[in-house]
């Protein structure tokens, strides 16, 4: 059974992965959604192309310098290595933080509502982060621990799927699926709240909250973590200090009445309190 080769295309001495071409399919995936929607809620339609331009590079970057950080022994001995993003190597948690100061920035020079914009935002990132795994996929990385050949066909997942977990003669939880298809349940489940108008800013704060719950346990299941120590899962703390700042944010916007603006609201009342 031979792996899905990771070289999409190749133009004489130019190569163009399948991890690329995946994690930017997803991040156009979601500009397309956040388009549609800032255009509803009366941006100009412009808003999240710009903000893409900007903070994608920078999400890329902060990503790749998170997982570099934590896996330095891997590149002491060719520094080169560092810049072969296309190897895979982006740390979600990395691509969170630069994704979050780049719109801090952004919404403070165009004179928008940071919270606003997260909202807008949650969807496609949470759908770009379920379609991203499957850069994993193909990598064959961010897999769990050695399993069965049967235990793979308990889960009623296509041959091309348990043929892929097959790594160096063993089988291989597929964590990529199991946190791509808990991002895709959360991208239905924010599409639904939009229509409940939560207080803004709250739509934001319960995909980090979903997000990272979700990522603690599936976290725990996989051999490539990166460590903080040698017994201790970065993203699992970075998952439950956002569980913690989630929850923690969102009833102190509601304590000290920051939250009032809802979602679906336009008009007077939202651009009186436009920066809460």
């Amino acid at each position: 059974m031979d792996a899905i080769n990771p070289v999409a295309i190749e133009l004489g001495p130019i190569q163009i992965y399948w991890y690329g071409l995946i994690i930017v399919a997803s991040a156009l995936i979601g500009l397309y959604l956040a388009v549609r929607e800032s255009i509803r809620r009366g941006l100009p339609k412009d808003t999240f192309v710009d903000l893409l331009l900007i903070g994608f590079p920078v999400s890329v970057l902060f990503a790749r310098a998170y997982y570099v950080f934590f896996n330095w022994e891997q590149y002491t001995e060719n520094f080169f290595r560092v810049f072969a993003v296309w190897e895979g190597g982006l740390a979600m948690h990395g691509v969170l933080i630069g994704a979050v100061l780049t719109l801090v920035v952004f919404a403070y020079v165009r004179k928008h509502s940071f919270w606003q914009l997260a909202d807008i935002m949650a969807p496609s990132l949470i759908l770009a982060q379920a379609i991203g795994r499957w850069g994993n996929f193909i990598n064959q990385e961010a897999h769990g621990g050695p399993v069965s050949r049967v235990f793979l066909e308990g889960l009623y997942v296509p041959d091309f799927i348990i043929n892929q977990m097959y790594i160096n003669g063993s089988y291989y939880h597929p964590t990529f699926l199991y946190e791509s298809l808990w991002n895709f349940t959360g991208f239905i489940g924010l599409m639904l709240l939009r229509r409940v108008n939560l207080r803004r800013g709250e739509l934001f704060l319960t995909y980090l909250l979903y997000y990272s719950i979700g990522r603690f346990f599936i976290e725990g299941l996989r051999t490539d973590s990166l460590m903080l120590t040698e017994h201790i899962r970065m993203a699992q703390v970075a998952s439950l200090f956002l569980t913690l700042f989630a929850v923690g944010v969102m009833m102190y916007r509601r304590k000290k009445g920051h939250a009032h603006v809802r979602y679906l609201d336009n008009g007077s009342r939202a651009n009186a309190i436009k920066r809460s």
